[in-house]
């Protein structure tokens, strides 16, 4: 197992991160739950995350375990949530659609439904400035345009606009080995849902030469769960969960192969790691048990 450090669709764990400081962002994310499962959305979208799961949950859970609390809110008008915003800085605010961060110079300036998370460090008399995990620390964006993203009319795993957390507080000094240990019922729970199915159904559509799934699982998917599993392999580890970890670290191996397969087009290829990899997910299960 070798510990895997550079870019990645972490934002949510990287914002909290931020707040809480002393505890590692690669920690965060696996205590969110993520590495343990594999879906489809309603939508279509493939996703190496269990079935059920989604960032805003995860971010509670983590909170929670850490020995944390914080008050979250939503809803609201455009105005009421600028205020929250104003009295709570620094703040973890998301999902915002990242279509509309038009500071990203990839952004295409509209709603595609993407969600992503930053922590906002100041509301000036027309600007939001805000920590950008994705590579822009003290981004700013005019408050209608910000405002806009904030609402999420487009994002669908979450119900809601303007999630707001703020008022972060230490309840309860927990160590982040305590806090995994503590997780481990949670991780066992996610990996009792059907994650074997959801692969084998994306291994067939990439054997149909599905290319719209094919360059969400290369583009984002597939190298986001590579990693959320390389992270759980290590933490797993390190609270002497050894067999766990190997089975971790075998299933993060076998996804990190499809990113080739997956770039030149290899759907036979693609597909057979993928059923390769389906059977991982109640070993993994078995492993925590």
């Amino acid at each position: 197992m070798t510990n895997y450090l550079g870019s990645g669709a972490y934002c949510y764990a990287n914002s909290l991160a931020m707040i809480v400081r002393d505890v590692p962002m690669t920690a965060i994310e696996v205590l969110t739950g993520s590495p343990f499962g594999a879906q489809i959305e309603d939508t279509g979208l493939p996703w190496f995350d269990p079935p059920g799961w989604q960032p805003d949950l995860g971010l509670d859970r983590a909170i929670s375990l850490l020995g944390w609390t914080c008050n979250r809110t939503s809803g609201g008008s455009a105005e009421e949530a600028l205020v929250r915003l104003r009295e709570s800085c620094p703040a973890l605010v998301g999902p915002v659609d990242i279509g509309l961060l038009t500071h990203q110079p990839w952004s295409p300036g509209k709603a595609v439904g993407g969600d992503h998370w930053v922590v906002v460090v100041e509301v000036t008399d027309d600007s939001v400035v805000f920590h950008d995990p994705d590579g822009f620390p003290y981004a700013t964006l005019p408050i209608p345009q910000f405002l806009e993203a904030w609402r999420a009319d487009e994002i669908t795993s979450v119900e809601g606009s303007y999630i707001l957390r703020t008022d972060f507080e230490r309840r309860q000094q927990v160590s982040v080995e305590d806090a995994l240990r503590a997780s481990l019922p949670h991780a066992r729970d996610w990996l009792s849902r059907d994650s074997q199915q959801a692969v084998e159904k994306m291994a067939a559509q990439l054997a149909a030469e599905d290319d719209g799934i094919r360059g969400h699982l290369a583009g984002l998917a597939g190298p986001a769960g590579v990693r959320r599993l390389n992270d759980a392999s290590i933490w797993l580890a390190a609270i002497d969960r050894t067999e766990a970890a190997i089975v971790a670290a075998d299933l993060s191996r076998t996804l990190g192969s499809l990113q080739f397969a997956l770039t030149s087009r290899q759907f036979p290829r693609a597909a057979e790691i993928l059923t390769e990899l389906a059977p991982g997910y109640p070993k993994f299960q078995a492993a925590l048990t």
